[in-house]
């Protein structure tokens, strides 16, 4: 979600389109075909009836403008040059296409050319004389003559409180002028909005000031509003490439998946739109695919050798493989044309945050800090990144420093704003970690955070050879609002947890619905993530720490995980599961809804072949790699021999060597009418038919099974509910076999058969809440205390606030002599705020008695007696105590 600042997004754009379009289109017979062609995107045909009525010798003025403007929009420079110089030549006194012309030259580079052209349009006062100002502006901003330009842009209050600007393109002038201004003062953001407004009022066939206005919507993480005018623009125009990349980014700020191809169709109608190159590659790094990023700006850098939307790409791609001489060269290159060009170290900071370097992307945002103390958006790049490392009290003063330039960026807004609930918070420390919970979570939940995380932490320390710096922040949100804009500063994250090395952030149980998620796990997952980011120093590829995160998951505990699914084997049998060596893109680029799921599981198998066929130290050299540059093709080679493409194979054939039975099982629904809903009811006699005459049939056998429970013939059922789980038996979900038959077995009195299939269900699915408290109850009623215990401790790891769980739980690790734990969930009842507090502290203080802890046990009962002073048994309880304290 990392946007590049409109003062660099629309800088060059600006100087190469707003002068002609609202001139152009305000002259001329309104009738004009080749006009309408144009307005409407119909480039080609638009130019051929332009250079037909200039050649049949209409020769006028803004017919030339309007043949160099689509010539220049499809990105034909050289063409649009040679319309510009021709007039010029043949018109020397002509005060037409001098501006023009600048902006030609500007967008290939030639930016001495380009400011001569400039100052000739402005000097001679032709009719876009105010954009040719607006112009020698920019260049001298993105030039580096800071002074010069603000000093330019001020002039345009002037222009437009004195009545000079009048057309839609001098109002365009002023609006942009505005948001330059908006850097020092950030009241003109708002004229710029009545400017561009204005500018739509002069001529409403002008696009170009809705184009402006979408992005600074977008600037200011407005997208809906961005939308609506971006969308307006395409009505008009579907084939404008600036409508087309700005709606592209709109997308990719929203997670469209479909971005990508929308910036793409930008660069088919322009294959010169630096902005559109600029997109796709910053995509690409952050798909990890560096190579492949600098093919893509290379186009860009060969229509404009000094443009500074793409050199920063160049550098970073540089810097991410590790060629330090190369990165050093292109940002020596940037400082040449703008020595005072923060920009380049915010792109690269975002980009490094993209790739999860963290404190590297500190270390840049505060040199564009220093580079240029009034970009606002370095403030924040840097604060934001300070608090992910851990430094909050650095962070929010460089948000602070951020908002008092820029209040409209809502992600720095939000991220104050959740500053200022950490006193809702409690913070306290384990041995190797500081933790912060909402404070009426926090008597509860670290009873088991800590514990949990000190678990892990010994775990991966011993099985990666690797200790991360201590003390790590742990941050739990009992509201997913603000863990999602801890995250990304915006609401709306669809994920549960987030680590960035030395800070880690997760949703609270009680953020999610009971059954959505498990806490546990996606403690013990962000865990494996700061240690491998921490051994690769930062350098792991994002496939990869997410696949050793999902594997490590498993080996926890038999349940946590997610195991395969029936969609992820069906995007095998389609092909859409991505090769080994693309899978970041499934994370970063989804093409399909639950492609980021499959991703993850896809790569947890890929490190389950490695461990089976080379054993963990393969990975841990693998992880080594990593840190000294090494790519993972150069990895694979060194450490197993393979090459991508005979992994990719080896990879295969292991997947449908582990799943052959369950893809063979899935493939009728391949074999489904296109067009066919698998939710509409079948007939019952189709059900039966199905399930009869496809043995093999998994969702033939699950449905007429569940049909004929529904229909309470229980036995009847049984068979199909059995050959559904012997087809597919990691399906575990709600509606499985496993449960279906555990009912049935419980209505029959079958116990034993209940508690054995819940047993397999909840061994694979981590988040059923009712599978593992009915398990417990089951357990409890064989006698089996220390299973029906275990069934209520993986309860605690899905939602922990239901006190009837705790004191279930209490009694169960009582009767069986567990001090410690039964004290655990004793507090646990307390710390729930019990109707009945005076008993849960007396039996708070019993279990702590019983554990030979007299001094806890005072306490606790002194409490309980101070709310209820008659209360029997505790007054018991405290003379034993008091007993026990004279003869001990």
């Amino acid at each position: 979600m990392n946007l590049t600042k409109l003062a660099v997004c629309i800088g060059t754009s600006a100087v190469l389109g707003v002068m002609a379009t609202s001139v152009a289109l305000g002259l001329g017979n309104q009738d004009d075909s080749a006009l309408a062609a144009y307005r409407s995107g119909r480039y080609e045909e638009a130019i051929k009836a332009f250079q037909h009525k200039i050649e049949s010798g209409q020769d006028i003025p803004h017919d030339h403008r309007h043949l160099f403007r689509a010539l220049f929009e499809v990105g034909r420079y050289m063409e649009a040059e040679a319309v510009a110089r021709g007039f010029i030549a043949k018109h020397p006194a002509s005060s037409d296409l001098h501006n023009s012309l600048g902006e030609v030259l500007w967008a290939k580079g030639h930016l001495d050319e380009a400011e001569i052209a400039f100052k000739e349009a402005s000097s001679r006062r032709s009719n876009d004389w105010l954009t040719a100002e607006l112009n020698l502006g920019i260049a001298a901003f993105e030039r580096g003559r800071r002074t010069e330009a603000m000093q330019r842009f001020d002039r345009f209050i002037d222009f437009y409180n004195n009545g000079e600007a009048t057309t839609s393109g001098d109002l365009t002038a002023v609006g942009i002028a505005c948001q330059y201004l908006g850097i020092s003062d950030s009241t003109l953001y708002q004229d710029a909005l009545k400017a561009f407004d204005d500018a739509v009022a002069a001529d409403p066939n002008d696009l170009r000031p809705r184009i402006l206005t979408g992005n600074l919507f977008l600037e200011k993480y407005d997208s809906g509003n961005a939308a609506t005018e971006l969308g307006a623009v395409l009505q008009i125009n579907p084939d404008h490439p600036q409508a087309l990349l700005s709606m592209a980014r709109r997308m990719r700020f929203d997670g469209d998946e479909n971005s990508i191809a929308m910036a793409e169709s930008a660069l088919q109608i322009n294959p010169n739109l630096v902005g559109a190159r600029v997109f796709l590659s910053r995509q690409l790094l952050s798909a990890e695919r560096f190579d492949d990023a600098i093919k893509e700006i290379t186009p860009a850098l060969e229509t404009n050798p000094v443009s500074l939307e793409a050199l920063p790409i160049l550098a970073a791609a540089n810097y991410l493989r590790g060629d330090t001489i190369g990165f050093e060269e292109i940002r020596d290159r940037i400082f040449a044309v703008n020595s005072g060009y923060a920009d380049f170290y915010n792109t690269l900071a975002e980009l490094l945050v993209e790739n999860r370097m963290y404190a590297e992307a500190v270390n840049f945002a505060r040199k564009a800090t220093v580079t240029d103390p009034e970009s606002w958006r370095a403030h924040g790049i840097l604060g934001i990144n300070q608090l992910r490392i851990g430094n909050v009290e650095g962070g929010r003063s460089s948000l602070e420093i951020s908002f008092s330039g820029d209040p409209y960026n809502v992600w720095v807004k939000n991220t104050l704003d959740l500053l200022d609930t950490f006193p809702d918070y409690v913070e306290s420390s384990t041995e190797r970690f500081d933790l912060m919970v909402e404070t009426s979570e926090t008597g509860l939940l670290s009873l088991y955070l800590g514990g949990l995380a000190e678990e892990a932490y010994e775990y991966f320390a011993e099985r990666y050879r690797y200790q991360p710096p201590t003390p790590i922040r742990i941050e739990l949100y009992a509201s997913h609002e603000d863990f999602s804009v801890r995250t990304v500063g915006l609401a709306g994250l669809g994920a549960l947890g987030v680590s960035f090395g030395p800070v880690i952030a997760l949703d609270s149980p009680s953020a999610r619905p009971i059954g959505e998620f498990n806490w546990g796990s996606t403690l013990w997952h962000e865990i494996a993530h700061t240690f491998t980011l921490g051994i690769t120093n930062y350098r792991v590829p994002r496939w990869v720490s997410e696949g050793l995160a999902v594997y490590e998951e498993h080996r926890a505990r038999p349940s946590w995980g997610d195991d395969v699914s029936i969609s992820f084997l069906i995007a095998h049998l389609r092909g859409n599961l991505l090769p080994v060596s693309r899978i970041t893109e499934g994370f970063v680029r989804p093409a399909y809804p639950e492609q980021i799921l499959h991703s993850y599981f896809q790569a947890s198998l890929v490190f389950e072949l490695i461990d089976r066929d080379y054993g963990f130290g393969a990975i841990l050299r693998l992880l080594d790699g990593y840190k000294y540059g090494l790519s993972t093709t150069e990895s694979l080679e060194a450490i197993i021999g393979s090459s991508p493409e005979a992994f990719d194979e080896a990879f295969n054939t292991y997947l449908e060597e582990l799943f052959g039975r369950q893809l063979a099982a899935l493939l009728p629904i391949l074999e489904e009418e296109p067009n066919s809903d698998s939710r509409t009811p079948r007939p019952p006699d189709y059900l039966r038919k199905m399930a009869e005459e496809n043995a093999g049939d998994f969702h033939a056998q699950l449905s007429y099974g569940t049909f004929l429970l529904n229909d309470e013939r229980l036995d009847e059922a049984v068979p199909y509910l059995e050959a559904a789980k012997r087809l597919f038996p990691e399906y575990a979900e709600i509606d499985s076999s496993y449960w279906h038959l555990a009912m049935i077995a419980k209505e029959n009195g079958d116990i034993h058969r209940a508690t054995e299939e819940l047993s397999a269900l909840t061994a694979i699915n981590q988040n059923n809440y009712l599978a593992n408290t009915e398990l417990s109850a089951l357990h409890e009623e064989l006698g089996n205390l220390a299973a029906a215990a275990e069934a209520l401790d993986r309860v605690i790891y899905i939602y922990p606030f239901e006190i009837p769980i705790h004191q279930k739980l209490a009694g169960l690790y009582e009767n069986m002599g567990n001090h410690p734990l039964a004290i655990r969930e004793r507090k646990a009842v307390v710390s729930l705020a019990p109707v009945d507090m005076a008993e849960a502290l007396y039996l708070l203080a019993k279990a702590e008695f019983g554990a030979g802890d007299q001094v806890a046990a005072k306490g606790s009962i002194i409490r309980s007696l101070e709310i209820a002073p008659s209360y029997p048994a505790a007054q018991e309880l405290l003379l034993a105590i008091i007993g026990r304290e004279k003869n001990p």
